[in-house]
């Protein structure tokens, strides 16, 4: 009797270290048999709208790098929340991830409900690309218009006369417009668009008189003298475009705004994918063909770690939040 506890003793031992080894190397043998299967990015706005610029050469470079299908799907509408509603639903088994923007910390402050949480609902993985916003002029209508204070002089002698347009209420454009207007005192008359698209098409037609924009969506207008630049959003002017002044450099401060494009995994997804993704990430904007394009872009790759993306979310929206409170911006659901 006393034998049969000894060996009964001994072999509750083995089972428990055994149990001990599995638990410490499951996450380690998961994160190397991730991925084994086609991963969903969702991209929550239309084919080839800005996100795609980023999204797309990523994609591809990841299903490159892991040998497995990285599937981008446009899931687009309300710029932005229709999508990430839908990818909040997804199974949180590291084979779904949501590929949005600087939209996504701008929308819990102006859409009076969401299907979804950013922050309780998704998790922080890093940041794809991020590059200033620019305050251009319409060359025909404003000529005299060469500056900001140019800008910000004509519109307070002129208040309620100007107009700039945007992608829709709510959007970034939208809401960098308001910050513009409570920083500088001025009277812009907000024109929402369904797109990016339209609203240029009105700008370069005159129907504009200003345009608030990423620097990607604006530089080809920009070079072809049909959009004037007035300042980039920036903390430093760029290498691609080195004569146009910031507005810091003008004297207007607090005006840093940038379009940003970041990747979240499914709040649930194993630590060791979202740490699997994060590094194939920063390995894919290594790439010298990533960077190229990214350059094309005038946007800067991110790769921040997770935690470091995390606490920029925050920082963006409790800034956002102040904006639309100031300007009474709200999106009716």
């Amino acid at each position: 009797m006393f034998r049969l506890m000894q060996v009964a003793r001994s072999l509750s031992a083995v089972l428990a270290g055994a149990a001990l080894i599995t638990a410490a190397v499951a996450p380690a043998a998961h994160a190397q048999s991730w991925p084994n299967k086609p991963v969903r990015l969702i991209n929550p706005f239309p084919a080839g709208g800005g996100t795609d610029t980023f999204a797309r050469p990523l994609s591809a470079q990841l299903t490159k790098q892991t040998g497995q299908q990285f599937i981008i799907e446009n899931i687009g509408g309300a710029g932005g929340t229709v999508g990430a509603a839908q990818a909040a639903r997804a199974p949180a088994d590291g084979y779904t991830f949501l590929v949005g923007a600087v939209h996504h910390t701008i929308a819990p402050s102006i859409y009076p409900k969401l299907a979804y949480d950013i922050e309780k609902d998704f998790v922080p993985v890093t940041l794809l690309a991020i590059m200033p916003f620019v305050i251009a002029a319409q060359p025909t209508k404003l000529p005299n218009v060469k500056t900001v204070k140019d800008l910000v002089d004509y519109a307070k002698a002129n208040p309620g006369k100007l107009n700039f347009g945007s992608p829709g209420s709510g959007t970034s454009q939208h809401l960098t417009g308001e910050l513009f207007k409570i920083n500088n005192g001025v009277n812009l008359i907000h024109v929402p668009y369904k797109g990016m698209g339209p609203a240029m098409q009105d700008f370069l037609g005159g129907s504009l008189d200003v345009l608030i924009d990423g620097m990607s969506a604006t530089a080809a207008q920009i070079r072809a003298g049909k959009a004037r630049p007035l300042g980039l959003m920036a903390p430093k002017r760029s290498a691609q475009y080195p004569d146009i002044p910031t507005l810091a450099e003008q004297g207007f401060a607090n005006s840093e705004v940038s379009q940003w494009y970041g990747v979240w995994a499914l709040k649930g997804t194993p630590p060791e994918i979202v740490d699997a993704m994060y590094r194939e990430i920063v390995k894919a904007l290594a790439d010298p063909a990533i960077k190229q394009n990214w350059a094309n872009a005038s946007a800067d790759a991110g790769g921040m770690p997770p935690a470091e993306f995390n606490a920029f979310i925050k920082a963006e929206m409790e800034r956002w939040a102040k904006v639309a409170k100031a300007s009474g911006a709200k999106v009716d659901n």
